[in-house]
């Protein structure tokens, strides 16, 4: 017996972690399906994570619902029809139809959400029911361990992690989009059959046990007419014997949750959502931090998503090794030094940032799970447990993807979520035990946090006024109050609410010097336009990078600033392509402040590609910039929509110049730097003409990418890389990679020693629509 129970514990783990493992391969690679057509924006995975989250929701109700109001053969066959229908949809590809679809105004979320349902809606939905509704099968059983089935979750989410990892380390790689989809209806064949040998397992179970109930029902009854006189003569110990058999469901112990009629309170419940909310918002502040400073794509997204479903597995593990008082200790010093760091605005070194958000992440993240896990409830409340967790996951993603970007100018919704998380922190035993709730302790929760927020505002002021460096600022406007703050450590509401303080104060600080004209944010990112008195210029932030400036002196406001000046690669550039081909059209990518367009020339064309209607209007409004209204001197066209797709309308050889200069953030969209992207702009370049690249990033070294692309492609290639710091006149250091497909195309440049041949290898695979390799390009110092 022993034996056979611990087969049945094997089958159902391992149909488990092939379910999640299925659920989480098919996440990375739909964002990865639909990320070149939106323009490869971080948005785009934030907006899959809120799709993959409803229906996970949607999954956990389906089973809450089959496993309320069906019998355990009703569940098998509803569950049977279900998943056997979902097959029919396979194989998972984006039609024609939807790219020929897609907004090229406006937000195109709805567009995404659309196109994710009906492109894998039904088979993510089918997948995602089989976690609570297996759980609650196997509970059924009766085995040993079905007692508390919480231990499958666990495994569960060991599948989803091996799953994240994988795809960008093995399957990413190796395998095209096309195969990818194959293997996972593949997978999904043999999960069926997974499926069948579980229900099968279950429904004999409990056929077994009806027959037990039966005989023994007929056995209590054959006896009932001598029991008074069997009760007399027997010894206790026989009428022990007796009870036994009467009763022999009562000779196993179920879950201590189930024996009692276990009521759950709306405030537990609501705890439960909330607990579950600060991870899931924390993952996607995380991930679309990393997605708009240095790229998006699979292994950046699915980092977070692993740590996240890591925490899960500690968390509800059978052994608990982080305890929830360990970590409710570890957490607001952690917060404190994290604090530190994204309130200093540093951008550098991109391997520590990358470090302290993680490691927040993961504290954060594990005090809040371990605290679900310890307050999970009885066998009996398992579906709607799940149910809860799973909304608190969907507010999450919801939040950050919808919400905020309406709500809020900038990113707000981290910090916000940052206090929340301390928020909902266990009080330490000492303080649960003294006066809590009397009027003073409330009134001291607010005023304490209010005379931070005051002392902070009082910092900034003195600094601004006598001038201290950065170092001594940001030690006197942040660590100051921060370390005032972690007095109240032991008090979540006084803690939480004095470092929102903090964070309020600090962003006084940051724009003291500086006034914002313009914050805007969209699907697409954050934008800021602030004005400089100091130095006379307009600046544009997408995110926490410059973007450009332009000077308000008016002999200066058509001189192209940040990257973009005259003595910069660019500038050479326009030299030496206008003594070549004055009159010609011109394709630049990604539009900015508009500064290029003050490299117009009389009897050119030229069209701008851009993705991001705000930025369009930053650029054409003359309060702001004037590039495009003053400083052009040939028609200036702006094509809005993603670049790979509107330049696919554009002639043959219609374009001499080709310049790709699009970001977010500090973040080149990857789709615009692979071999099919350089395959449709040499379709769209005319004799003689030439692609320019500027790859200028903090945390990514592209000159093997454009090298190893020139090389595929018989290309040659030459690189500027503008290295000196602090020059005058609001200009910026830049790299730039020009392409030509004959070398006298690039004489002039040639002969400059700045400009230096560039040489792909060939063992090192090319970045194509399917493979990109960021590990071999990260700038870890």
């Amino acid at each position: 017996m022993p034996k056979r129970s611990g087969a049945l514990t094997v089958l159902y783990g391992v149909t488990l972690f092939a379910s999640a493992s299925l659920l989480f391969w098919v996440q990375p690679m739909m964002a990865k399906m639909l990320l070149p057509l939106l323009g490869g924006t971080p948005a785009v995975w934030n907006t899959c994570m809120l799709f993959f989250q409803a229906m996970l929701l949607a999954g956990y109700a389906y089973a809450l619902a089959v496993s309320k109001w069906l019998t355990l053969g009703g569940q098998v066959v509803v569950h049977a029809l279900v998943l056997l229908s979902t097959a029919l949809t396979f194989p998972i590809l984006i039609s024609a139809e939807a790219v020929r679809s897609v907004p090229r105004e406006g937000d195109p979320s709805l567009w995404l959400l659309w196109s994710l349902l009906t492109t894998v809606g039904l088979p993510f939905f089918a997948v995602s029911t089989n976690g609570p509704l297996l759980q609650k099968w196997f509970a059924e059983t009766r085995e040993a361990s079905a007692r508390d089935p919480y231990f499958l979750y666990a495994a569960s989410n060991a599948g989803s992690l091996l799953s994240l990892l994988s795809y960008p380390l093995l399957v990413e790689p190796k395998l095209t989009l096309g195969w990818q989809s194959r293997l996972w209806s593949l997978g999904y064949a043999l999960l069926l059959l997974l499926l069948a040998a579980c229900a099968f397992a279950a429904l004999r179970r409990r056929a077994k046990r009806a027959g037990s109930e039966l005989r023994a029902g007929a056995f209590a009854a054959g006896e009932s007419r001598d029991r008074v006189t069997r009760t007399e003569t027997n010894s206790p110990r026989e009428a022990d014997d007796a009870a036994e058999v009467e009763n022999p469901g009562d000779a196993e112990v179920e879950n201590p949750g189930d024996a009692e009629a276990e009521s759950l309170s709306w405030r537990r419940r609501l705890r439960w959502v909330a607990l579950a909310f600060v991870p899931s918002s924390l993952m996607l502040g995380v991930t679309t931090y990393f997605s708009t400073d240095i790229a998006s794509l699979p292994l950046l997204w699915v980092v977070p998503l692993s740590l996240y479903l890591l925490t899960l597995v500690f968390a509800f593990a059978r052994r608990q090794i982080f305890k929830p008082r360990t970590l409710a200790r570890v957490l607001p010093g952690v917060t404190l030094i994290f604090a530190l760091v994204y309130l200093s605005g540093a951008t550098q070194p991109v391997w520590l940032l990358i470090f302290s958000h993680l490691f927040f992440f993961v504290v954060a993240a594990m005090a809040c799970h371990a605290q679900l896990a310890a307050d999970r409830p009885g066998v009996r409340h398992l579906a709607e447990f799940y149910l809860l967790l799973s909304v608190g996951g969907v507010l999450g993603g919801l939040f950050n993807a919808l919400v905020a970007p309406t709500l809020f100018n900038t990113t707000l919704e981290y910090p916000l979520v940052i206090v929340l998380a301390c928020l909902l922190l266990p009080r330490s035993d000492a303080d649960a035990g003294a006066a809590r709730d009397t009027p003073r302790e409330r009134w001291l929760d607010a005023g304490i946090p209010a005379g931070v927020a005051l002392l902070t505002l009082m910092l900034a002021l003195a600094v601004s006024r006598f001038k201290f460096d950065w170092v001594q600022s940001l030690a006197l406007v942040v660590g100051v109050p921060l370390i005032i703050s972690y007095l109240f450590k032991n008090r979540p509401v006084r803690f939480a609410l004095a470092l929102g303080a903090v964070m309020i104060g600090s962003g006084f600080h940051v724009n003291l010097n500086r006034r914002t004209l313009l914050a805007e944010r969209n699907f697409f990112g954050t934008l800021r336009v602030t004005e400089d008195a100091g130095d006379r210029m307009h600046w544009l932030y997408h995110g926490t990078t410059i973007h450009g400036r332009q000077s308000l002196a008016l002999d200066r406001h058509c001189e192209p600033l940040s990257y973009y000046h005259r003595e910069g690669p660019l500038g050479q550039v326009f030299k030496t392509f206008d003594a070549k081909l004055a009159n010609a059209n011109v394709a630049i990518v990604g539009l900015g402040t508009g500064a290029t367009a003050a490299y117009t020339r009389a009897g050119q064309s030229w069209t701008f590609y851009e993705i991001n209607p705000a930025v369009v209007s930053i650029a054409r409004d003359p309060a702001l910039f004037t590039y495009l209204s003053y400083c052009a001197a040939a028609p200036v066209e702006v094509s809005l929509g993603d670049a790979r797709l509107q330049l696919q309308n554009a002639p043959p050889a219609h374009y001499t110049l080709i310049v790709l200069d699009a970001f977010s953030s500090d973040a080149i969209p990857m789709h615009l730097m692979t071999v099919e992207a350089l395959d449709l702009y040499l379709s769209k370049l005319a004799p003689g003409g030439l692609v320019v690249f500027h790859i200028s990033n903090r945390s990514l070294d592209l000159h093997p990418v454009v090298a190893d692309l020139a090389r595929a492609r018989s290309l040659v290639c030459l690189g500027f890389d503008d290295t000196a710091r602090n020059q005058p006149g609001g200009k910026e250091p830049s790299q730039w990679v020009v392409m030509a497909r004959r070398a006298e195309d690039v004489q002039t440049l040639a002969t400059d020693p700045r400009w230096q041949t560039l040489e792909g290898r060939p063992e090192r695979p090319v970045w194509t629509d399917d493979f990109s390799n960021i590990i071999t390009i990260f700038k870890w110092r």
